[in-house]
């Protein structure tokens, strides 16, 4: 099968003939359609995220059906259309997964990262970590939804119930959660690069109320905000646009230092708080809720083997939306 394959960090990925791997007890086999390009890609790729399985095929916003299955694996069937996260697989005995926080197992494996990924058009994964997907995306269109939608909904959660929301950073995940969020009532506030005007029309699209760049005050205090953006310098800038009692929440698997800051901005009941990866419930939730809001997704296609451009745009802030990796033309 044709992957695009990791040799080693910092490096372009190579395209490359593997063989198609087979599904061992409990997992299933998918062909895939299509994979999102995630920002996380880049920290595996850029060597942000440290040690990654050998030979690494990334990707971790899978789409595609189901090609076969291994002994033991119930709730599947051939051609169905399945979904494949970031958390690929969790020991299910560690104190964490035990205590019911699996997205915090010791032992976790991680698809595109610590286990081959999308990258490629075929890809096998643990069938306890894979969702089925319904509702009238393409397979494109879906993509996204697998980790800017789920780590974007567990954010979302995490920043609490409040009105006003400040979203910093507008990609990917921004551009789901704004969705969310809209429906759900609440006003958006969207911090942009400075100077970044496409960014600031894409988040008005959306829905937001106001939007400006990142270092800049917010024009009135938020009840929370969530950090796309891997920049620490945020954390300081998002606890000043927060009210007392506010929540700042990071979201990110990477951000870069984060700087002395007065204590002055944590004073007053004010939270910092992070995202780690995701639980089964997440995925189940989330992706029951996007077609009834309906979340709609901007996605720009590319195929296989452009997956370095791909990530090439995303580093270069050149995306409006989510770039998406296609196989064949059943994901167009």
């Amino acid at each position: 099968m044709r992957a695009m394959v990791l040799e080693r960090q910092h490096s372009p990925l190579q395209p490359e003939d593997v063989p198609r791997p087979e599904p061992k007890d409990g997992q299933i086999l998918v062909r895939v359609s299509a994979c999102g390009v995630c920002r996380t890609d880049l920290h595996v790729c850029d060597g942000d995220l440290k040690h990654p399985k050998p030979h690494l095929i990334p990707g971790h916003e899978i789409v595609g059906h189901v090609e076969a299955m291994g002994r033991g694996v119930t709730g599947f069937e051939p051609g169905q259309r399945v979904g494949i996260p970031w958390l690929g697989w969790t020991c299910g005995e560690c104190v964490y997964c035990r205590a019911g926080q699996e997205n915090l197992c010791e032992n976790a494996g991680f698809t595109g990262y610590t286990l081959d990924g999308g990258y490629a058009q075929y890809a096998v994964a643990d069938a306890r970590y894979c969702f089925p997907v319904h509702g009238d995306y393409t397979d494109a269109e879906v993509a996204p939804l697998l980790c800017a939608g789920l780590i974007g909904y567990r954010s979302l959660r995490m920043a609490g119930e409040g009105r006003r929301l400040g979203l910093y950073g507008f990609g990917a995940a921004a551009h789901i959660v704004a969705q969310v969020a809209r429906w759900q009532g609440r006003d958006i506030y969207a911090f942009v690069r400075p100077g970044d005007e496409n960014a600031k029309d894409f988040a008005k699209d959306l829905g937001a109320v106001w939007t400006g760049d990142s270092d800049k005050p917010a024009p009135e205090l938020l009840d929370a905000a969530i950090i796309y953006a891997p920049v620490g310098e945020l954390v300081p800038a998002a606890l000043r646009a927060v009210r007392p009692g506010g929540t700042v929440v990071c979201a990110g698997i990477h951000m870069s230092d984060i700087p002395a800051f007065p204590y002055e901005l944590l004073w007053r009941e004010r939270q910092i708080v992070s995202v780690a990866n995701l639980t089964r419930r997440d995925g189940e939730e989330f992706l029951e809720l996007a077609p009834k809001v309906p979340v709609k997704t901007s996605v720009e296609r590319f195929p296989l083997d452009q997956a370095n451009e791909a990530l090439g745009r995303l580093r270069d802030g050149e995306l409006r939306g989510a770039a998406v990796l296609t196989m064949d033309s059943a994901a167009t």
